[in-house]
């Protein structure tokens, strides 16, 4: 489930990724996994019973927070990697892909709605496209902001990059697990 925040990978593996530091963390580090490693190194698997998924919002107002952060953050990240893979953007793109999301989207409202009543369930439809109109503004917002600063760096450091400023962090790191640990233990 790596588009869903559920993910695990070897400890090597952590000295050779970028990982976003947005929402884009998922769409970052599959695609990472993808530019550094063999489809054959990938696996899916299921690594914990329980999930506990944090809904956000839709935040139509709002650009800083729920889904409508989410959604611009996974749109530039995805256009980061596009880019860094030789695809050139500008305005015109965004506006296909804005047209082209928002066809595709409410055709799958409506193929969800007919899922719904043939289940005997219920789908706002009113809502589920008020949700596809903020996304698809959103992938253009994304590219706006995506021109404007096409270098925009949303990474934490590689852990290569750390252990080369600070070569002892590592232990550092031990030291402060084992300095919590005995506090807890004893309080």
């Amino acid at each position: 489930y790596p588009l869903a925040g559920e993910f695990s990978f070897r400890r090597d593996v952590l000295n050779d990724i970028l990982i976003p530091s947005d929402w884009g963390l998922e769409i970052g580090v599959l695609s990472e996994m993808c530019r550094n490693y063999a489809n054959n190194r990938l696996c899916q698997a299921d690594i914990a019973g329980v999930y506990d998924h944090k809904h956000q919002d839709l935040s139509a107002d709002n650009d800083e927070g729920g889904l409508s952060k989410m959604s611009i953050d996974i749109a530039k990240a995805l256009f980061r990697k596009l880019a860094s893979r030789g695809v050139t953007f500008n305005t015109e793109t965004f506006r296909s892909l804005k047209a082209t999301y928002y066809r595709i989207a409410l055709d799958f409202v409506e193929t969800y709605h007919n899922d719904a009543v043939i289940n005997g369930l219920s789908l706002d439809i009113h809502h589920e496209e008020q949700a596809v109109e903020l996304f698809a503004e959103n992938i253009v917002k994304a590219g706006e902001a995506f021109l404007a600063n096409p270098m925009e760096r949303p990474f934490i450091p590689s852990w290569n990059r750390v252990i080369s400023a600070i070569p002892d962090i590592l232990q550092q790191l031990v030291d402060a697990v084992e300095a919590d640990h005995a506090e807890f233990a004893a309080g």
